[in-house]
């Protein structure tokens, strides 16, 4: 594969963003709409303790990226209430349509206090076409069970047949690489099937395999069929030392299947990061979709989206 970059197409400081928000469009998310193409992302505002709360907004494009129509001025899905699974965030929000419905699956998250957050995987269901999500029950949808411990996250819906399939990832450890230090954590990605897009069937197992070695932290999948089989692009980096510069931080990653189940993982992505720039550091959170015949990535770069968001190309 080879991605031809179009550069960064949405900075938030360039727009006035929903529920106080100023900082941050991380993890840019496609539904596509008859005259436009909706990009959901999560951005950030402080509460009165100066600590982030995450929340959703969106951007609608024409059909061709080259141009902003509409910034989302109102809330799309409010924050979970106390005590809640995503009291303190939701980031990212999935959508994927079923019908007359959107259904939108967001990473809802909380503070702790021996590590920095949990989060889990909840439903929002929108009747309006993507504009605003109404939650399926104030709980988790997926959440941490025996075999996948803590930070299940990072959602992505799809339906294939009649079942839905949902790649999502999951912590297998938090440690500090020295004593005194905060801990980080290592996370995997694996899949889940389920009838109604309520009750998952799990795998319990990791699904793409690591090129760092066990700590290799893996993020976001999402999948698309391209050319004859299916494609899932999403991201990686070492569990520490990645917020200090380019060594260590998130690249993209590529794997490929027949069968949706059994991933093959490829050497190589067809992008990289640019030797100078907005990507020049990081590449991460990346977004697969295709429309009109075009097949899209979206993604961020430096400093995990607090810049905004780009977009690249498949050259077939």
């Amino acid at each position: 594969m080879k991605w031809r970059k179009l550069g960064k197409i949405f900075d938030p400081k360039d727009y006035i963003l929903p529920d106080g928000c100023t900082e941050f469009a991380q993890s840019p998310q496609a539904l596509v709409l008859p005259n436009a193409i909706r990009i959901y992302f999560s951005t950030r505002r402080r509460d009165e303790t100066g600590k982030y709360l995450s929340h959703v907004a969106y951007a609608d494009f024409d059909r061709t990226l080259s141009k902003v129509l509409e910034v989302s001025q109102h809330t799309i899905v409010p924050l979970g209430e106390l005590g809640a699974f995503d009291e303190h965030g939701i980031f990212p929000l999935s959508p994927t349509r079923d019908g007359d419905r959107v259904l939108g699956y967001t990473t809802g998250w909380n503070r702790r206090v021996s590590v920095s957050a949990d989060s889990a995987v909840g439903l929002t269901i929108s009747t309006d076409n993507g504009r605003t999500f109404k939650r399926h029950g104030t709980g988790p949808v997926l959440a941490s069970s025996l075999h996948e411990p803590f930070l299940v996250a990072d959602a992505f819906v799809a339906k294939h047949g009649d079942r839905f399939h949902m790649w999502y990832i999951f912590g297998t450890e938090w440690s500090r690489v020295a004593e005194g230090q905060s801990p980080d954590r290592v996370y995997k990605i694996a899949h889940a099937t389920s009838e109604d897009g309520i009750s998952w069937a799990r795998e319990g197992r990791q699904i793409v395999s690591s090129q760092l070695g066990s700590s290799e932290c893996q993020a976001l999948p999402t999948v698309a069929y391209v050319d004859g089989h299916y494609v899932m692009m999403f991201c990686f980096r070492s569990q520490f030392g990645f917020r200090d510069g380019r060594d260590g931080a998130y690249r993209i990653g590529c794997a490929t299947s027949q069968d949706l189940t059994n991933w093959t993982r490829q050497e190589d992505a067809g992008i990289d990061v640019s030797r100078e720039g907005w990507d020049s550091e990081m590449q991460c959170y990346p977004s697969i979709f295709e429309c009109d015949g075009v097949v899209y990535l979206l993604y961020n770069g430096n400093q995990f989206g607090r810049n905004g968001f780009g977009v690249a190309v498949l050259e077939r």
